[in-house]
């Protein structure tokens, strides 16, 4: 059972797994021995312990307890030891150590005071847990599941381990949730006991030792609730303090009202079965006479089918009977009917050339009908071209109607200019035989202002005319620049270049400090996931329309408004406040490229964009730009 005086060198981390597969075997092929009793086993690595003799659960706890410890006093060596024990333990031993029935059956209150005062729903506290500081300041421990599924293996089969937390972070501490009946009470005992044989019990934790290495545990009882650390916080908010005898009391309570209700229930069901057992005798006797009754209908069934099948014998002899005498009258039928076929040869033979004269009649008649056929479908169609006819003589006389009155009306307006050039001419004339040569002077000036009148308004409809063809250009030009800048963007988008100039999707949010943000609170892969999330959800946010986060001010020294974000809107500050101020200049920046460029649609919409001034891009840019690219890739081609 001694280890050999070679192996006294301590081993490293890394060589551990080496180690423990090196002591499986040695367990294995039995050079160390374990098992003392038929229930009854030993460590083989801790010979200096004062308790030697262990069940096998106990000897399975031991082992993981001292293979799995993070306690400084623990060498590498006797970790993997024992390591290599609790394999073969589980492996080898285990049917041997499952019939044990005995130990795993003991009473679980045995050696338990009743009326000691104990945390329930059973509860188990772990002090001592190891903590790091994260980079904002606070304290940050392992998983309660990992711890969880620890205990698990050591068989104490917890339902969970909640970590407790303040205002710094993680305390350290921790608190183990057993089962409410009495396994989970027997499981949370055998947890404390297992701390407790390793020194890591309450008592090892309170006594002033200057340092503590490995993890303490022990059952939470009324000092522990009525402490005023933040394990008694925690208890008292989720559990209550009961005694054993209570408990038992309370399900004494409990099992009697169950047992009383099932008694209830019995006497119910008994009182069914009595009814169900009157009602089947009643129905066993009115199938008796109902299968009394069905053989008498049977036996006369079968005597009515005798009858009826002796009648139908005698009714087809009848009807065989009847058969022969219309088969003789029907022989001398056809005699008759051959004779009269004679004499019908004979008259048909008369009436060929009768009928070949009725077949000359029909063919002429038959003429004739297709003449007169032809002859209605000429006159239909002559009668349809008139009507078209008429109906475009009748338009073309409304036409020339319309055409003669807008005439009329176009030379009724000639004449009432003619008439008014006339009168002026008049008016013009008496003023000139009328006036003296001032006057004339005046009139001559007045004809040379209405001339040159003339000449500017017939200047102004070219001038109109000229701008009406300069609109229709621009408005082509125009769209075909729009499309252009379309055609542009499309392209610039499937080529990856970090270049001055490029596409930018206005509106978009940039993921990077949300991500960023979430790094601080979470794991990698948890913060990534996170990230994602909560910038799907924030990109919905600016698609809804009723969502307008701005507001109008007067800058100093302009009469105009101008619309900033309203940094007092319940979304943006509550987003502030939790993800700080890189991720709210992240939404903030999204939401002005939205309500700029597509306020109406507030979708992301591609946009040819100038990165290194900042601004939007010019067509003529872009198309610089691109074709720098071209050359270079002309060159490109020129070297290979």
């Amino acid at each position: 059972m001694d280890i050999s005086s070679g192996e006294d060198s301590d081993i490293s981390e890394s060589e551990m797994e080496e180690y423990e597969d090196k002591s499986y075997d040695k367990l294995k092929n039995g050079k160390h021995t374990i098992k003392v009793s038929e229930e009854t086993y030993t460590c083989p690595y801790c010979p200096k312990k004062k308790k030697r003799n262990y069940l096998y659960k106990e000897l399975l706890q031991h082992a993981s307890s001292v293979g799995n410890s993070i306690s400084g006093k623990r060498s590498a060596r006797e970790k993997a030891n024992h390591l290599g024990l609790v394999k073969y333990l589980e492996k080898d031993l285990m049917a041997v150590g499952s019939s044990s029935k005995p130990a795993a059956q003991e009473d679980p209150l045995s050696g338990c005071d009743h009326d000691e005062k104990i945390v329930w729903p059973w509860t188990g506290i772990v002090v001592n847990i190891r903590t790091r500081r994260s980079e904002d300041g606070r304290s940050v421990g392992e998983s309660g599941s990992k711890l969880r599924d620890e205990l698990i293996r050591r068989g104490f089969n917890p339902i969970r381990v909640q970590p407790l937390w303040n205002y710094r972070g993680h305390s350290g501490t921790a608190v183990v949730e057993f089962r409410k009946d009495w396994p989970g009470l027997h499981n949370a005992l055998s947890f404390e006991k297992a701390y407790e044989a390793d020194h890591h019990g309450k008592k090892d934790w309170g006594a002033n030792n200057d340092v503590k290495y490995g993890l303490y545990a022990w059952v939470a009882r009324a000092a522990d609730y009525k402490s005023n650390s933040i394990i008694g916080e925690h208890l008292r908010k989720t559990s209550d303090l009961k005694t054993i005898s209570e408990m038992m009391e309370e399900e004494a309570r409990k099992q009697d009202r169950l047992v009383s209700n099932l008694t209830n229930i019995i006497e119910t069901k008994n009182k069914h079965i009595k009814e169900m057992e009157a009602r089947c005798s009643e129905t066993s006797k009115s199938l008796e006479v109902l299968m009394e009754e069905k053989d008498n209908l049977l036996q006369a069934y079968n005597e009515e089918i005798k009858k009826i099948q002796l009648s139908a014998r005698e009714h087809f002899q009848r009807i065989f009977n009847d058969h022969e005498k219309l088969k003789s009258q029907l022989e001398s039928h056809k005699k008759d009917l051959e004779l009269r076929g004679v004499e019908l040869e004979k008259r048909e033979a008369l009436n060929d050339s009768e009928r070949k004269k009725l077949a000359e009649e029909l063919d002429e008649n038959a003429v004739q009908n297709s003449a007169l056929q032809l002859a209605a479908l000429e006159q239909k169609r002559a009668d349809e071209n008139v009507m078209k006819l008429a109906e475009d003589q009748k338009r073309q006389k409304e036409e020339l109607h319309n055409r003669i009155i807008q005439l009329e009306k176009q030379l009724d307006q000639k004449q009432a200019l003619e008439l008014e050039i006339e009168q002026l001419r008049g008016s013009l004339n008496v003023i000139r035989h009328m006036g003296d040569e001032d006057d004339i002077e005046v009139l001559k000036k007045m004809e040379a202002s209405l001339k040159e009148l003339r000449e500017k308004e017939g200047e102004l409809e070219d001038l109109e005319a000229l701008n009406q063809t300069l609109i229709v250009r621009e408005r082509k030009s125009n769209d075909e620049l729009q499309e252009a800048r379309k055609e542009l963007i499309n392209g610039l988008k499937e080529i990856s270049s970090r270049a001055q100039i490029g596409v930018k999707r206005m509106g978009e949010i940039d993921p990077k400090p949300f991500l960023e943000g979430m790094k601080r609170r979470y794991n990698e892969e948890l913060a990534e996931e996170r990230a994602s999330e909560l910038c799907s959800l924030w990109e919905e946010y600016l698609k809804d329309p009723d969502w307008h986060p701005f507001k109008c001010i007067k800058l100093e020294g302009e009469e105009e408004y101008q619309e900033v974000i309203d940094d007092e809107d319940e979304k943006l500050r509550d987003l502030k406040d939790e993800m700080g101020n890189e991720v709210y200049k992240a939404v903030t920046s999204a939401i002005r490229e939205i309500n700029e460029y597509n306020p109406s649609g507030r979708y992301i919409i591609s946009e040819l964009w100038n990165y290194g001034e900042g601004r939007k891009a010019t067509l003529q840019e872009g198309v610089i730009f691109l074709l720098k690219l071209w050359n270079t890739a002309k060159r490109k081609r020129g070297m290979i």
